[in-house]
């Protein structure tokens, strides 16, 4: 049974999801019921979180992207996830984590063009709880998650 749900687990990583079962059953080589039993116990366990759509960043206009790494002030940095939150909230920003060493926070961030990365960074700058950030625009993604 394990065997499935790892199997499983590596198929939905790569971003082998299908609205049906039956294909994916074909893949795993288990029947349809198998699978749909390991794939709402996997949902029900909070292992599969959500499903979302794949996008192809340059045809939805927001191929400019870039990662930022930001540095807190000292009093602040009790509580970088409070800053991290607040940063989610921002529809330009994709991810965000929480990391060890010279930057407590990476957020990785999707615009239209560097005028509307200039503009969310002029946002970032208003903080009062950032020290220093440092950008890095990514010229090429080779792999992602579903790659």
């Amino acid at each position: 049974m394990k065997d499935i749900r790892i199997q499983l687990i590596k198929l939905l990583k790569k971003g082998y999801c299908t609205p049906q079962i039956s294909s994916l059953a074909k893949a795993l080589k288990i029947p349809s019921t198998t699978l749909h039993y390991n794939i709402k116990r996997l949902e029900k366990e909070g292992i599969i979180k959500k499903y979302s759509a794949v996008l192809d960043h340059k045809k939805a206009g927001d191929e400019f992207c870039t990662f930022v790494l930001i540095s807190l002030v000292p009093d602040n940095y009790g509580d970088p996830e409070k800053e991290a939150k607040e940063f989610a909230k921002y529809d330009e920003v994709e991810s965000v984590d929480i990391c060890t060493g010279e930057w407590e926070l990476i957020i990785k961030v999707r615009t239209k063009s560097m005028e509307e990365y200039y503009n969310f960074i002029k946002k970032v700058f208003s903080k009062k709880g950032i020290m220093k950030t440092k950008s890095l625009n990514s010229l090429k993604q080779i792999k992602s998650e579903f790659i």
